[in-house]
């Protein structure tokens, strides 16, 4: 029978592999021989091991530099494992808002152009009582969306506008989000965008008011990490008639609600 314990020493000197790559140092890429001398490790070897990573996508080769660097699949895990994460610890301070407004709550992150739901919390009202994991929604006429981006500066905001604008984007349909959210989004201008953006800069939290949806009003607020940049945004939407005349103290509450959760993911003090 195979030594068990031969194939768990080979892991964890291939996770040694990439935890060389993953230094400061290394983001321009290591050949096989600084990879091999930071790892303590024969050269012969080395150079084999990150064949194999590379042959699973765990490692990438510069074809012209012949250096190495961590690979998609690699980034993949990490972001998967990351928001599993985030979805999980997120639970209790999630509840926490249901249980402040009554209203259903969810945890957003921007996934490529798109704003994606990782986790719900229902409230008891019927309308509105559906969880939206899995779907992902245009960020910009969104409160999620808005609050995601609000660490960018200005120029980088206008460089998306012109890489995803609002008439390209592919809107919600019956069979990806819940009935009744399908209608289209109502003009938006880069200008309008910017000021709301700054709005929520400055009060910490983003709002929006039948943008998304006729009836929909919303708030949200940032989740920062541990290294100071947004990470997630909590997220409270509910009919109008039911939350439209709060929406100042819902976006003040779910902002003191994120900054708890920010704390606890060991954001720095803001």
């Amino acid at each position: 029978m195979p030594d068990q314990r031969t194939y768990s020493s080979g892991l964890i000197r291939d996770i040694e592999l990439l935890e060389v790559l993953a230094r400061p140092d290394a983001a321009a890429g290591l050949g096989v021989s600084r990879i091999a001398e930071l790892a303590g490790r024969d050269k012969g070897q080395v150079s084999r091991a990150l064949a194999t990573l590379a042959e699973a996508g765990l490692v990438a080769r510069d074809e012209d530099t012949k250096a190495y660097r961590p690979g998609w699949r690699l980034f993949a895990l990490a972001t998967h494992a990351t928001e599993t994460q985030l979805a999980h610890l997120s639970a209790p301070f999630l509840r926490k808002v249901v249980a402040g407004l009554n209203e259903t709550t969810h945890l957003c992150v921007l996934r490529g152009n798109r704003v994606l739901t990782l986790h719900s919390e229902l409230a008891t009202h019927a309308f509105r009582g559906v969880g939206w994991e899995g779907t992902s929604v245009d960020p910009y006429t969104t409160s999620a969306g808005r609050t995601l981006m609000s660490e960018w500066d200005d120029e980088t905001i206008s460089r998306w506008w012109e890489l995803f604008p609002p008439d390209r984007l592919t809107l919600p349909t019956a069979t990806a989000i819940p009935v009744g959210a399908q209608a289209d989004p109502q003009p938006l201008t880069l200008n309008a965008l910017l000021d709301r953006i700054a709005g929520i800069r400055k009060y910490g939290y983003g709002q929006v008011d039948e943008e998304f949806e006729p009836g929909l009003v919303g708030v949200s607020a940032p989740v920062y990490g541990f290294r100071g940049d947004i990470v997630a945004a909590i997220n409270v939407s509910a009919p109008k008639q039911r939350l439209g005349r709060h929406l100042r103290a819902a976006g003040e509450f779910t902002r003191s609600v994120a900054d708890q959760l920010s704390a606890t993911l060991g954001a720095p003090r803001r």
